[in-house]
């Protein structure tokens, strides 16, 4: 009989043991991501359905060495799997585990099923056994442990179709307790201890009796995990592959691994410029050739002028940077798969301790280079507030991805393409500079903040270090592919909204605006001015008159000794809301000021000049702008998160204000220097 309602699955299991690699061979594309209610963790979902037509609704919980949390992400997953009530309460738990750490992994595996929920135990790399010498007796321990095992290889794609037989059999799984008695008891006892509510103490003792009570349970599992596992599993080193030590003696070398990372970075940004131009000039000509068609063939009026002046150039100017987004993406998640950026942060903890980091503060600050918001969110590892708070603080100073459309036009404009050393793209090399330059800004930033906030507490940093394996094409290109899509359509609605708004105000006026074209036709003394001219001087001096213009003009005195015209004022306020938005602003007020010119934004801005005829986009003030960029935290949504993180105003608006008069000094100097 087919079920109607949807039936709702759990994948639980520890960090890399490949869990998102089967989410995504069972999901594929029907996927969503968001957040859960009334927190910033990312809550993954996505849907299937079986061969009986049940529709299935799976969740990837976050990753968790036990239900004993010692960090939000892993509180997200206890609270999960604890409340019974609520309306996505899964009605099978799928825990994930990895052969070779099989033993550490069915901790976790005997603490869910203890809840009382129907299990499925995936083992999962199983194409990795043979090569590590490992068996397993899976019907022994099937029937020792209760509950089905399904061998699968996420990478390979093998045990799919078992996993979902399993799951369609659903009845036939045990929701029977392996370990504790009363599952109702356990439940309370797990609820109490994670609250901390079970007793009328100082927090002190709370802790104290926790780690107690957690210690007790822990032996206790394992000893029973042992006894299961002596008789149903086996691991002959002596013809294991230990293939993983030899590389990372090589990679993790405290002189060779730094040399490595630095000529993958090169490379990293070498192809970010070099492998995406064809795409980007692509992009460039079709939005300028669009605006045209649609600028001729739709009829003269305010609809033609908000599409062609407006929506078309800004939008454009996010989507040109689609492929260097794209190429960043793919090198970050390439590394991830492949067990690399584990030995980045293990190779990186070192130094970061010098600077008064905790270790674990190298995962935000890595994270950072795609994203500042996960990135602050990820310092939920860290234990001690003060270290925590310092890493969040300094987090921003990272490279994020929205950094990216600004630096790379910036760049091409006052950066000539030529070659370094004769193969490295001087574009390339300088767009690397300008992300050594934000990680030794976090590492000063953070010596200071270190000297001023007292940190009481030493913490310990530990890392697991996951196998090395081919990265997998399906999981790098659903990560470069939600990641890519959500980049554009996020920054894409600010870009529109933004982009509506600005051409108004560029569109409409006071008095001057509406009668430009008598003011500048009495002022000019030759009447025979060629139209082209006569109407490009209408345009500059409506612009200057327009709302904008008037609001560009008000803070102009304040910009202009970093270097910048009341337009590039303009672009600073917008891409307050994201960085992004500054090239889409510009790509808009050119467009405007310039409705007959239907050249790329990169070319109007090579020619814009100030008042006096000089050149606006010259070194000095491209320097200028990226120095600004590199420092100011442009990005209202990090202002919320690190509002949300730190609980208070307090610490996101002192970031706020101290990062932004910090790129305000450094713009300066920089332009100061070479003007």
């Amino acid at each position: 009989m087919v079920k109607k309602d949807t039936l709702k699955v759990a994948l639980v299991g520890n960090p890399n043991t490949g869990k998102t690699s089967l989410f995504n061979s069972l999901t594929g594309l029907r996927q969503q991501v968001g957040n859960y209610p009334g927190i910033t963790v990312e809550k993954k979902q996505g849907s299937f359905v079986l061969n009986n037509h049940q529709k299935v609704s799976v969740i990837d919980l976050p990753g968790t060495y036990s239900l004993n949390p010692s960090s939000i992400d892993e509180s997200v997953t206890t609270e999960y799997l604890l409340d019974s009530k609520n309306k996505d309460f899964p009605q099978v738990a799928i825990i994930v585990a990895e052969a070779e750490n099989l033993k550490r992994n069915l901790l976790l595996f005997t603490q869910v099923k203890d809840l009382g929920i129907p299990t499925i135990l995936v083992i999962n790399m199983a194409d990795r056994m043979l090569l590590k010498g490992i068996s397993i007796n899976k019907e022994n321990l099937e029937k020792q442990l209760d509950t089905t095992i399904v061998f699968t290889s996420a990478r390979k794609n093998t045990g799919i179709s078992d996993l979902k037989n399993a799951i369609q059999n659903l009845d036939q799984q045990s929701n029977k307790p392996l370990f504790s008695k009363d599952i109702s008891i356990y439940k309370t006892w797990l609820s109490d201890t994670y609250k901390f509510g079970f007793m009328d103490i100082d927090d002190k003792q709370k802790q104290t009796i926790v780690k107690k009570e957690q210690h007790h349970e822990t032996v206790k599992r394992y000893q029973f995990i042992n006894s299961v596992l002596k008789d149903n599993f086996e691991k002959d080193s002596t013809i294991a592959t230990d293939f993983d030590s030899r590389l990372d003696k090589i990679l993790t070398h405290k002189f060779f691994g730094y040399i490595i990372f630095l000529t993958l970075l090169i490379f990293i940004f070498q192809a970010v410029f070099s492998w995406s131009s064809p795409f980007m000039d692509f992009i460039d000509v079709s939005f300028a050739s669009l605006t045209e068609t649609i600028a001729t063939h739709l009829p003269e009026g305010k609809i033609n002028e908000l599409i062609t002046q407006g929506i078309i150039p800004g939008i454009g100017g996010i989507v040109i940077f689609v492929p260097q987004i794209a190429i960043l993406f793919l090198f970050i998640a390439v590394l991830e798969e492949s067990g690399y950026m584990s030995r980045v942060v293990f190779l990186m903890d070192k130094i970061m301790r010098k600077f008064g980091l905790n270790g674990k503060s190298v995962v935000p600050l890595i994270s950072g280079n795609a994203c500042a918001i996960p990135a602050v969110m990820a310092t939920r590892n860290i234990e001690d507030w003060k270290e925590r708070l310092i890493t969040i603080l300094v987090t921003p100073f990272s490279v994020c991805s929205a950094r990216l459309p600004v630096y790379s036009i910036i760049i091409s404009l006052i950066v000539p393409k030529q070659k370094v050393f004769g193969f490295i793209n001087s574009q390339a090399l300088t767009l690397l500079g300008m992300y050594v330059f934000g990680i030794v800004l976090a590492l000063l930033s953070a010596v200071i903040l270190t000297k001023m906030i007292k940190a009481k507490n030493k913490s310990y940093f530990v890392i697991e270090m996951p196998s090395y394996k081919m990265p997998q094409f399906r999981n790098v290109f659903y990560t470069v592919f939600e990641k890519t899509k959500s980049f554009a359509i996020d920054a894409g609605k600010i870009i529109l909204a933004v982009s509506i708004v600005l051409w108004f105000l560029a569109s409409h006026g006071g008095e001057n605006f509406d009668n430009s074209k008598e003011i500048i036709s009495s002022k000019i003394e030759n009447k025979n001015l060629p139209e082209k001219e006569l109407n490009a001087a209408i345009a500059s001096f409506q612009i200057e008159n327009s709302y904008i213009g008037m609001m560009g003009k008000a803070i102009e005195p304040a910009i202009k000794p970093l270097g910048y015209d009341w337009k590039i004022g303009i672009a600073i306020i917008t891409s307050f809301a994201a960085r992004e938005v500054f090239v889409g602003t510009l790509a808009t007020i050119y467009s405007v000021e310039d409705a007959e010119d239907e050249g790329t934004i990169k070319s109007k801005m090579q020619a814009a000049t100030f008042s006096n005829g000089e050149k606006i986009f010259t070194i000095p003030t491209g320097v200028s702008l990226l120095l600004f960029y590199a420092i100011a935290l442009q990005c209202g949504a990090t202002v919320a998160i690190v509002k949300r993180e730190t609980n208070s105003w307090k610490w996101a608006l002192i970031q706020l204000f101290g990062m932004g008069i910090l790129a305000y000094l450094f713009a300066f100097i920089g332009y100061s220097l070479l003007k």
